[in-house]
């Protein structure tokens, strides 16, 4: 008499499987995909001026080519540099006239505050390094974010992030945030 070999159940290993198949989608958790927020600038006025000087002087031009050689206003710059240059720009403190031109306008918590005209362009080559866009991107944003810290600390005594929401969209009124980000440009362009 030969041996008999036990054999298992096919029907319940594909019950087996699609539990473990169910478990296994339940309790796995998905990476949502996340990115850099940014804010388009507004569309003109039709009231607005043609006049070509004063677009320029409201455009801050931030470019960096395939060798991640960042270039601020036609002149090359550190990193280092570039918030404490934007803060400039974005603020215009002085009321300069190379720098954006203001309007006043009625804020809530503030009253009568000129605000600045200003939008950031940038540009980057395609051979530009995930890293370095990055690192533009951050002191960009650090700009806006310390301008916004030090008036919420100058009129509320806290930080922006520290403010109720009305109050925080006073601060935006004041600085808003627009950031264009061009095409990439082949790898030889800046």
């Amino acid at each position: 008499m030969g041996r008999v070999t036990p054999e298992i159940p096919s029907a319940s290993l594909a019950d087996i499987a699609f539990m473990l198949l169910i478990f296994f989608l339940v309790a796995t958790t998905m990476d949502v995909d996340s990115g850099i927020s940014r804010t388009l600038p507004p569309m003109p006025d039709s009231e607005q001026e043609d006049d070509q000087q004063i677009r320029e002087r409201n455009i801050f031009t931030v470019r960096v080519n395939a060798q991640d050689m960042l270039l601020v206003e036609g002149q090359l710059e550190d990193l280092r540099n570039l918030r404490d240059r934007t803060k400039e720009f974005i603020a215009n403190p002085n009321d300069e006239p190379h720098l954006p031109e203001k309007i006043v306008e009625d804020v809530e918590y503030f009253g009568e505050v000129p605000i600045s005209r200003q939008v950031i362009s940038l540009q980057n080559a395609r051979g530009t390094s995930y890293g370095m866009y990055i690192r533009v991107q951050n002191e960009l944003t650090a700009a806006y974010n310390e301008l916004r810290d030090e008036i919420s600390m100058d009129r509320f005594g806290r930080v922006f992030d520290r403010l109720d929401t009305d109050q925080q969209a006073a601060v935006r009124r004041i600085f808003p945030m627009r950031i264009s980000e061009a095409e990439p440009r082949q790898v030889g362009g800046n």
